[in-house]
């Protein structure tokens, strides 16, 4: 018989639609916060802005630095038929001082486009399909203006991609450009935000570090895959996507030296938990590494370098569940969860957050 932790159906709990949240809170801060202690009965309930109260001076909080570029691209064909481009990836430029880059998409539109159809977006951008891929997807080449440069012919012509869940008639607003990005995004990259950094303001960050508390980023370019459902009732059958992910060598150092002094490392998100750990997963010690990370954790897991998380509320039977039911255990997080709908908290990429200590302050 089969482990309850290792079954996707142990994964599933009730979520009335009105709380998945469909925009931010009035500020970022002033969403709620649900703080749950590992061993202890019951989570607590705050706000954002109080989570410097749980933070240490001789911890460390670490984020992901990673920002959505707008890879959601609305163009027309040859035909004059509409077309959707949905990049899958930050382009690669092919050569220096060239106006051509390529990256693998999704093209949605009533035929589908073949090879060397061109895709016009605007006056200065249009796609062409090079080759049909694995799933759908397809490789194309963006012939973007030169003088712009690819990141602001990208910024000029195409629109953030939100979550599925959340709905909007027009596309993306104004209010979601902005408040979809983290106060630190400084690496584009990412086709979604690390959704747990929302809510951080700068003032909040600012408060924390002048306690004493380090700081320190990753870059993980949060691929579409983040929203790929889970097939396998087995959850261990299941194959996580890979996504770019960068550690430089000062966060290495300012971790080690937390972890020297009886700090506790703070990880702001799932994404900076799969970063930091795959960084320890050769050795047993972490490491500043460039690579392709498919780090996938679920109950059972040895994690090495974090201590407690700063998350959301994720979508029922996700790997995103199985990784925080790995720190907190799979019980504890149905029953937060309950609690969550109970008290109506907001779920997924604009809802609430909450604080999973592992490791509670001496």
């Amino acid at each position: 018989m089969m482990q309850k932790d290792l079954t996707l159906s142990s994964y599933s709990y009730h979520l009335p639609e009105h709380l998945i949240a469909q925009h931010p809170a009035a500020k970022r801060d002033n969403s709620r916060l649900m703080v749950v202690q590992t061993g202890k009965t019951g989570p607590r309930h705050h706000r954002f802005a109080d989570i410097g109260r749980f933070i240490g001076k001789d911890d460390m909080l670490v984020v992901n630095n990673t920002r959505v570029f707008p890879a959601r691209l609305l163009g027309t064909k040859e035909t004059g038929g509409r077309a959707e481009v949905f990049l899958l990836e930050f382009p690669a430029i092919q050569a220096m001082h060239s106006a051509t880059a390529v990256a693998n998409g999704l093209i949605k539109s009533s035929k589908r486009p073949k090879r060397g159809c061109r895709i016009t977006i605007n006056e200065i951008l249009s796609c062409t399909v090079e080759e049909d891929l694995d799933g759908g997807k397809v490789r194309l080449s963006l012939h973007f203006d030169r003088e712009l440069g690819l990141a602001e012919t990208l910024q000029r012509s195409g629109q953030v991609p939100l979550p599925p869940y959340i709905s909007r008639k027009n596309g993306c607003t104004s209010e979601d450009v902005h408040r979809y990005q983290t106060v630190y995004a400084s690496r584009p990259g990412a086709v979604a935000a690390p959704t747990a950094g929302l809510h951080f303001t700068e003032e909040l960050l600012q408060g924390i570090t002048e306690q004493g508390t380090l700081f320190g980023q990753v870059t993980l370019h949060v691929g579409y895959g983040t929203f790929a459902p889970v097939r396998e009732n087995d959850i261990t059958c299941h194959r996580i996507h890979r996504e770019y992910l960068r550690i430089p060598q000062e966060t290495v150092a300012d971790i080690a030296l937390t972890k020297k002094r009886g700090g506790r490392i703070w990880a702001v998100g799932t994404t900076t938990v799969r970063a930091l750990e795959y960084g320890a997963i050769k050795t047993g010690q972490l490491e500043a590494v460039e690579d392709w990370c498919d780090l996938y954790i679920y109950p059972g897991f040895q994690f090495r370098v974090i201590d407690n998380l700063i998350t959301n509320f994720h979508l029922p039977d996700s790997s995103l569940m199985f990784l925080v039911s790995a720190l907190c255990g799979r019980q504890t997080l149905l029953d937060c969860y309950k609690t969550a709908v109970e008290e109506e908290y907001r779920f997924f990429s604009y809802g609430d957050a909450m604080a999973i200590i592992s490791r509670p302050s001496h």
